[in-house]
C-alpha cells in the first residue's frame, strides 16, 4: 500500500511510519520544508496548497498532524495555533482529496482527533456515540473532525482517531512524570478523582493499521484501552512499577500557576471506553495498565 503521511515526524507518527514500512508499506511523508528526497513531498496546509497529484498516488492518506497540547503554556496565541495546525492540514487533505476523479481517490483517510472530544464527563462513562462535550478542546475537536467532512462525502473512508494518553518513557504524557516519581514526590493530580483513558504505545500502533486495513471500518474511534483508570489509580501504579512511593499530591492551584489554561484540560475526567475496536474484534496486547507500563518503562 501507498501512504501519504502527515504530521508524522512526532512521538506517535515516526514510530507509525517505521511500523508500516517494516509491514512492507511504502511511505511518503508530506513536509513543510523543502522535500531532501523521493520519500518526501513539500506542501503548504496553512494556505491550503497540496498537489493533487501526489494525493492521487496513494492508496491511503494518514494525518497526525497538530501542534502538541503539552509543549508549552497555553495563551490565546497558542490556544489558535493548536486550532490551525489541526484544522488547516485535515481541511486541506480532505478537499484535495474530494477535488480528486473518483477513481483517483485514495480509499482512506485515517486522519487524528483526541479524547478531548468529550470534555469533562466526570464519572460517567462515554463511548463514540457520545456527543462532543464543551470547552476549549471539546470545541477544537469538533472543528477538527468536522474538517474531514468533503472527504467523506465524496465517498472516501474517513477514520477519526480519537486517542487517549499513550503511554511511552520517550514521550507523552508518561514522560515529565518519571523524574519527579524517581525523586520519591510524585503523587496524584488535585486529589486524582479525575479518569484518565490510556493505551500503550504497542495497542496504538496496532490498532491505528487495524483501522486502516479495515475496509468495513469508518467514523470516529476511540483509541484507548478498555480498562481507564481514575489519576490516583494511575499514580499507584506508576508508583509501584517504578518502585517509590507515590504520596506527594499535587494541588490544583499549583497546576494552575504552572500551566495556566492547560491546567483546567489536565483536571478533566474523562472515562472514554473503546466500543468499536473491540466489537471489531481488535486484540489488545496490554488491556491493564500495570502491563502497559511494565512495557512502557522497559522500553
Amino acid at each position: 500500500m501507498r501512504i501519504l503521511a502527515a504530521g508524522v515526524s512526532g512521538f506517535l507518527g515516526s514510530r507509525l511510519v517505521d511500523r508500516l514500512r517494516a509491514e512492507g508499506h511504502e511511505v511518503v511523508q508530506l513536509v513543510r520544508r523543502p522535500a531532501p528526497g523521493a520519500a518526501q513531498v513539500r506542501w503548504n496546509p496553512s494556505a491550503g496548497e497540496l498537489d493533487p497529484a501526489v494525493v492521487a498516488n496513494a492508496d491511503a492518506v494518514v494525518n497526525l498532524a497538530g501542534a502538541g497540547v503539552g509543549d508549552r503554556r497555553w495563551n490565546d496565541r497558542y490556544r489558535e495555533l493548536l486550532r490551525t495546525s489541526r484544522v488547516d492540514t485535515t481541511r486541506t487533505l480532505a478537499r484535495t482529496i474530494a477535488g480528486l476523479p473518483a477513481a483517483d481517490r485514495p480509499k482512506v483517510l485515517l486522519n487524528a482527533s483526541a479524547i478531548g472530544w468529550y470534555g469533562d464527563t466526570g464519572d460517567r462513562p462515554v463511548t463514540e456515540e457520545t456527543p462532543a462535550g464543551e470547552g476549549f478542546l471539546a470545541d477544537m475537536c469538533r472543528v477538527w473532525e468536522a474538517a474531514t467532512g468533503p472527504a467523506e462525502d465524496a465517498g472516501v473512508r474517513v477514520v477519526r482517531l480519537r486517542t487517549g494518553y499513550a503511554l511511552d518513557r520517550e514521550a507523552g504524557f508518561l514522560k515529565p512524570q518519571l523524574l519527579p516519581f524517581r525523586l520519591g514526590i510524585g503523587g496524584p493530580l488535585a486529589g486524582g478523582r479525575q479518569w484518565m483513558p490510556w493505551i500503550s504505545l504497542a495497542d496504538w500502533l496496532a490498532a491505528a493499521e487495524f483501522l486502516l486495513v479495515r475496509d468495513d471500518l469508518a467514523g470516529s474511534v476511540n483509541v484507548v484501552a478498555p480498562a481507564p483508570v481514575t489519576n490516583a489509580e494511575f499514580t499507584r501504579e506508576l508508583g509501584r512499577a517504578l518502585h517509590r512511593p507515590a504520596v506527594m499530591p499535587v494541588p490544583a492551584f499549583a497546576l494552575r500557576i504552572l500551566l495556566g489554561g492547560l491546567a483546567t484540560e489536565a483536571l478533566t475526567s474523562a472515562r472514554v471506553l473503546p466500543g468499536v475496536l473491540p466489537e471489531a474484534g481488535f486484540s489488545y496486547q496490554h488491556p491493564d495498565l500495570r502491563s502497559a507500563l511494565r512495557v512502557a518503562l522497559d522500553g
